[in-house]
């Protein structure tokens, strides 16, 4: 007699709600009107302050390459007197935060890019570009003697420079494009939002990402566009893992002592980034996000300045509630990401391909269970 077990159903993954919805091309976040409203106006105003982000760091990478005290780079090559009196009173587009997002995909890496960027090929190209740029100067040339790491390491740091700024010269035009098609009538949901943000990811996916530099009437190319290095893969990708999740623990709000092990010591395991942040630390200052939400305060569609105004304090803490819109917009761009990324198509019906994706997302919301996307659903 062969003795049988009964079958055990499987346990649904505890996300399991929103895997369904994401597979039915739905979001993260709730459909309502608010929602859509809060989504689009911070979306605008993102897409607005992206613009001057994407044009200082191609900037900076294209006019800065090598110099290492660049005092006015953040000044795209136009120095006057009124600009710099500005500066100094902070009355200006804080593009420190757009070099805090760079340096946080410097130093997570991953990707083709990351791994382009420690090949023999990019440390051919990247040294000899630096030959010609110090080649007239001798403090240059000595410090690269003792220090032969120091300045292919700079370099590495431009080509993230540009290739941001080229991701975000992106997702500019494709925010702006979003709040013109709500303006006009024509994305009214969330799931809708969703659909306009995941349909042009896809059509600039295959968008390749280079990258060259001019030196004394040369052109140095240091991402060839035979890298095959692209859009969403390279970058986008990269920038989802390094902004959205893993980020960089906040001064001030945990611990950078070792022994209290308040902050893993498995980058992996970071879970500091746009999906995780509490708005209230972020409405305040030393923390890197304030800028962004100060930068995008300037440039609210008057809609959502109304609605801010409406609610609770007021425009007295409009940056905390600007970064609760933010994060709102971010699971958007977070669902049309991985709907873009699916291995199959959503609605395939082969049992095999279904699985394939259902793993696929289960295995990036178990990631999100720690996040505010409980949050959200309020």
């Amino acid at each position: 007699m062969i003795n049988t077990l009964p079958a055990v159903a499987a346990v649904p993954h505890p996300q399991e709600p929103f895997i369904q919805k994401l597979l039915r091309a739905e979001a993260l976040l709730p459909d309502s009107e608010t929602n859509v409203l809060e989504v689009v106006g911070i979306l605008k105003s993102y897409g607005v302050v992206l613009d001057a982000y994407s044009k200082n760091l191609i900037y900076i990478a294209d006019h800065q390459f090598l110099v290492l005290f660049p005092f006015f780079k953040y000044f795209n090559g136009e120095v006057t007197l009124p600009r710099l009196l500005r500066h100094w009173w902070h009355d200006r587009i804080n593009f420190e935060y757009a070099e805090y997002c760079m340096k946080t995909m410097l130093w997570h890496g991953g990707g083709q890019l990351d791994a382009y960027l420690d090949s023999d090929d990019f440390l051919q190209r990247c040294r000899a570009a630096i030959a010609a740029k110090i080649k007239s100067n001798p403090a240059m040339r000595g410090l690269n003697a003792l220090f032969s790491d120091f300045l292919p390491e700079q370099v590495r740091q431009m080509v993230y420079y540009s290739a941001l700024g080229q991701f975000w010269r992106v997702m500019s035009d494709l925010f702006i494009d979003l709040s013109d098609a709500y303006d006009a009538g024509k994305v009214q949901t969330i799931p809708e939002v969703v659909a306009f943000i995941k349909a042009g990811l896809v059509a600039a996916a295959a968008n390749p990402i280079t990258y060259s530099v001019d030196i004394a009437g040369k052109t140095y190319d240091l991402l060839p566009k035979s890298a095959g290095l692209t859009f969403l893969m390279d970058v986008a990708v990269p920038y989802v893992e390094a902004v959205f999740f893993r980020g960089t623990p906040f001064l001030g709000t945990v611990s950078y002592n070792a022994q209290a092990y308040q902050i893993s010591a498995d980058q992996s395991r970071f879970d500091y980034g746009a999906l995780y942040a509490d708005p209230l630390p972020i409405g305040g200052a030393g923390i890197p996000p304030t800028l962004l939400m100060q930068d995008m305060r300037h440039y609210l569609p008057d809609y959502l300045t109304a609605f801010y105004q409406a609610q609770g304090r007021g425009l007295d803490d409009v940056r905390v509630k600007i970064c609760q819109s933010f994060q709102k917009s971010m699971f958007c761009v977070t669902s049309a990401s991985l709907q873009g990324l699916l291995p199959y198509p959503a609605d395939t019906q082969d049992s095999v391909e279904q699985a394939t994706n259902h793993d696929f997302l289960a295995g990036w919301m178990t990631r999100l269970a720690t996040s505010r996307l409980d949050i959200v659903q309020l």
